[in-house]
């Protein structure tokens, strides 16, 4: 597969395109990287440098890439964090412009903290680029945020994710205590669970993202993900490089097999 990844960038690290594209790259895909902004590494490491790619650059770089023929035959668009809603414009003209499948990562904010993005980017986000998605991947704060729904009980979070009129993918869904889950509300509801684990590194959404980006079924890419995880635990940054072997070779999670009674 080709894939176009709309998100930020880190010199050092695994977080958005650097830790996307890399899990894809090593399954044999394609990737063209196009960077929202570029960093010397994730904020939560204090000191960090850089900052925003500016849009017109950003378009340059794709009129570029098209006039060489590497925008020809891609297969998905995968938006993540954009930092202002002149992104977010660019982001949607670009998903009209490619005629390719949109996953929307919609990186807007996380429970403690809220919003970590400016509310008129959040709104792009919603009122812009979600109408042309076929696959959403938000986290329970990011869905509630989206449709202005609770997202306290299974029965909620079906009915917000529903709301949206798209296939979505819930990350951080309710799956019980200890566990943590994703959970797909398409033609039906399915649900994938685990143990939560302590100390893992950033990154893990960014990179679920493109796995799913890349056309992975949902329990292949947690496969996956879940033995990067084990081997990940505890570190500053995730090892995709260090133990691709391992991951790669992972056998997917399989659906929970409990019925989901969303009532």
């Amino acid at each position: 597969m080709r894939i176009v990844m709309l998100s930020s960038w880190v010199a050092s690290g695994h977080v958005g395109l650097s830790a996307g594209a890399p899990m894809v790259q090593a399954l044999g895909h394609e990737v063209v990287q196009l960077p929202t902004v570029m960093l010397s590494n994730h904020p939560g490491f204090p000191p960090v440098s850089g900052r925003a790619v500016d849009v017109a650059q950003l378009a340059g770089m794709a009129e570029a890439l098209e006039a060489n023929g590497w925008l020809v035959g891609v297969d998905a668009l995968l938006t993540g964090y954009l930092p202002s809603a002149a992104h977010v414009e660019f982001a949607a003209a670009l998903a009209a412009r490619l005629r390719a499948r949109v996953v929307v990562d919609p990186v807007l904010g996380d429970v403690p903290k809220g919003l970590y993005v400016p509310g008129e980017v959040a709104e792009a986000i919603r009122d812009r680029l979600v109408p042309r998605a076929d696959v959403l991947t938000p986290n329970l704060f990011e869905l509630s945020w989206l449709t202005g729904m609770p997202v306290r009980t299974l029965a909620e979070v079906t009915a917000a994710a529903r709301a949206l009129g798209r296939e979505v993918l819930v990350t951080s869904a309710p799956s019980g205590p200890g566990r943590i889950g994703v959970l797909r509300v398409a033609d039906r509801l399915s649900r994938w669970s685990a143990p939560m684990r302590a100390g893992v590194p950033q990154g893990t959404g960014d990179a679920f993202a493109a796995l799913i980006a890349a056309g992975l079924p949902v329990g292949a890419a947690l496969g996956h993900l879940a033995a990067l995880v084990d081997t990940s635990l505890n570190t500053p940054h995730l090892r995709i490089a260090e133990s691709a072997r391992d991951w790669t070779a992972a056998p997917p999670i399989p659906e929970d097999a409990q019925p989901l009674d969303a009532s």
